[in-house]
């Protein structure tokens, strides 16, 4: 469906301002009573010519130790690291100080290079679970872990009942366990 000279020059202000095609797809129902499906907005916007900005900068996720813990994560927005934390007793209702240490804490630690040891499974029997494996904390605690089907990290047996690694420990098992999986092509 054509639009107006008046109509198109509405489309390029909303995506100036910032609005997402949703947006979009509603205010040109609201507002000239055009009904257009989102795909449709979204070609409009392409044959416009049009670039929408991202509400958010991306992020290389392929480097975790780049990645900065996120302050406050809705529970739907929650990444793998940030559900990866909170199973380790890393994130939470930690104060502000805490975080700041564990920040500094893991930009010390090199990817790779830790007192945390990590091992995959050549072959997975657990069902459901993407990947598993042994891990070894510095304190010499071990215990077996795994990789959900939805990508969420979690410890089937730990050697010893309570035990909660330290910060160190958790980032360096995150930084292990990614390096490992990339290894195997996860």
């Amino acid at each position: 469906m054509p639009l107006t000279p008046e109509q198109t020059q509405a489309v390029t202000s909303w995506v100036a301002a910032g609005d997402n095609l949703s947006v979009i797809q509603q205010k040109l129902s609201t507002q000239f009573k055009v009904s257009m499906t989102y795909r449709d907005v979204r070609f409009l916007v392409d044959d416009l010519n049009l670039a929408l900005k991202d509400a958010a900068p991306k992020v290389d996720a392929s480097d975790v130790t780049k990645a900065a813990p996120a302050k406050a994560a809705t529970p739907e927005k929650k990444g793998f690291i940030d559900k990866a934390k909170e199973k380790l007793g890393l994130g939470g209702d930690e104060t502000a100080d805490a975080e700041e240490g564990f920040a500094e804490a893991t930009d010390e630690l090199p990817a790779g290079t830790a007192s945390v040891s990590v091992s995959v499974d050549k072959v997975v029997l657990i069902p459901g679970a993407l990947a598993s494996g042994d891990v070894t904390f510095s304190d010499g605690v071990t215990g077996k872990w795994i990789v959900d089907n939805q990508g969420r990290p979690g410890f089937t047996k730990i050697s010893q009942p309570g035990y909660r690694p330290t910060p160190e420990d958790g980032q360096a098992f995150m930084q292990e366990l990614s390096a490992q999986l990339q290894k195997r092509g996860f």
